[in-house]
């Protein structure tokens, strides 16, 4: 690997998570401060995008940490941090949004998260032992086990790939529904995309960490074939 590759490689692997990372805190920071004309909490925000579109059986819960949003299938649960829970921010209404549209996502089966859903076994393993198995093969100069971590690697590289489709998705239901309720308008619309934008740049960033890792160590199984 030249220098100026191994840089590069670098800055992808540091600097564009950092860099994502810092990006959602500064923004949700910023726009958790300021309220939505509507005056309405996460937790109500969504309960209306829920009922509007018929999901009766998903459960709105509170849970502990920054952050922590997210929704999951197999309880049909979204459950929402407490700042976002409890408040009236275009922040949170953004999130509570944007966790609703993977139940309507589930709800509706699509396509991405279900093959992201089914994934899950196979990236898990992957991500837990890829590494374990490239570094033996290294040590051992077994390549055939390189290129075994390397398949198993693929499969947690896949699950990033995947994950992209299923955020965006989910983001631009969050608008259509924040925008069709009444929750957001105006003004409110520019600003609620901005904090959407910032929270997929980390799905991105980790997109891209995860395939540089793979075509590194892809690169080292290959050229040891030579």
């Amino acid at each position: 690997m030249s220098m100026g590759t191994f840089i590069i490689y670098i800055a992808i692997l540091m600097i564009v998570p950092l860099f994502a990372q810092m990006k959602v805190k500064s923004t949700y920071k910023k726009y958790s401060k300021i309220a939505t004309s509507s005056r309405k909490t996460g937790a109500q925000v969504a309960q209306e995008i829920l009922n509007q579109n018929g999901l009766y059986d998903v459960k709105i819960e509170e849970v502990q940490g920054t952050l922590t949003d997210h929704y999951d299938p197999r309880s049909k649960v979204v459950r929402l941090s407490t700042n976002n829970y409890h408040g009236h921010s275009m922040a949170s209404s953004a999130v509570a949004a944007h966790e609703v549209g993977h139940a309507m996502q589930d709800a509706e089966e699509y396509t991405f998260l279900k093959f992201r859903t089914a994934l899950v076994p196979l990236a898990s393993f992957g991500s837990n032992s890829a590494m374990f198995i490239i570094l033996a093969g290294i040590i051992f100069s077994a390549n055939n086990l390189i290129g075994i971590g390397v398949l198993f690697m693929s499969f947690a590289v896949l699950f990033q790939l995947v994950t992209l489709p299923v955020e965006f998705n989910a983001s631009s239901r969050a608008m259509d529904q924040l925008v069709s309720t009444g929750i957001i308008v105006n003004a409110e619309e520019r600003d609620t995309k901005k904090v959407l934008n910032a929270a997929a740049l980390t799905y991105v960033a980790a997109a891209l960490v995860a395939v540089a890792e793979l075509m590194r160590f892809l690169l080292i199984f290959l050229n040891n074939r030579d």
